[in-house]
């Protein structure tokens, strides 16, 4: 695994996220794959793997770095932006929970970490295909050990991706000219936009923890998420857990407004 150059204790700190989420990707694969055929989604079975998720994640933290807080458990008081209360970690263990209990490798977990409200890094692992895909804020994105970039392709045609949401057909009238998927995971999705592997990705109804870490593989690959009327979008703004209330487009700037020209909003 490629580890970014920088100093001692940062390289600890990615050190920490990457082995540790792999860890936990371990743990999750008890789980994966063991819900219920009747009814077709068993959100007991994917309950009980976030909550034993989180609870070693916990472990692992508190055992490692005791001064850390991890965002959802620790309350974020005004201690946050001082000495070690400053560093949060976000954890996110199940990205794209109908596939994990289903069955279906298309599923991940993410952990990024802040200090004192600004990104540091962000890992977003699949644990079925051993993909992590892995940046510091302002660096080289990562898969593995490759570097990654979002698509150098400018303009839209019949092969270019669009990774939508479930139900998108509800929101939008498309005009895209390529081909249009929907994987299950909206990490995964912002991941192959990072990649170049997609063209764009529109998400919905996600949060601060959802975006936390694949948005900073996004940036550092060179990619930019917007809202819909194109304009630059702060995922600290909902720090407080607020869920997103609007549609987000993953995307390489220069082909922003192309894409958002293909989408015809039903309400």
């Amino acid at each position: 695994m490629a580890i970014i150059a920088g100093k001692s204790d940062f390289d600890e700190l990615y050190l920490f996220a990457i082995e540790t989420i792999q860890k936990m990707g371990n743990e999750s694969l008890k789980f994966y794959g063991k819900g219920t055929s009747s009814p077709p989604f068993d959100a007991v079975l994917v309950t009980k793997a976030e909550l034993h998720l989180t609870a070693s994640f916990q472990s692992e933290l508190k055992r490692c770095y005791p001064e850390h807080l991890l965002f959802g458990q620790d309350h974020l008081g005004d201690g946050y932006s001082h000495e070690g209360k400053r560093y949060l970690w976000v954890f996110d263990p199940l990205d794209g929970v109908d596939n994990f209990q289903s069955g279906i490798p298309i599923w991940g977990m993410s952990l990024a970490l802040y200090d004192n409200y600004w990104p540091l890094l962000g890992v977003f692992f699949m644990p079925v295909t051993k993909d992590m895909f892995h940046a510091r804020a302002g660096f080289d994105a990562y898969r593995n050990d490759r570097p990654i970039k979002v698509t150098d392709r400018v303009t839209l045609s019949q092969e270019s991706l669009l990774l939508t949401f479930s139900r998108f057909h509800q929101f939008f009238q498309l005009n895209f000219p390529g081909k249009i998927r929907d994987f299950g995971s909206t990490g995964t999705h912002i991941c192959y936009v990072a990649m170049g592997r997609a063209d764009a990705a529109i998400t919905s109804n996600e949060s601060f923890k959802d975006l936390a870490a694949v948005l900073v593989i996004l940036q550092s690959a060179g990619g930019v998420l917007v809202k819909r009327d194109g304009s630059k979008f702060y995922v600290g703004d909902y720090l407080d857990g607020r869920q997103l209330g609007e549609h987000l487009l993953a995307t390489r700037r220069i082909t922003t407004g192309a894409v958002l020209n293909c989408l015809n909003s039903r309400i």
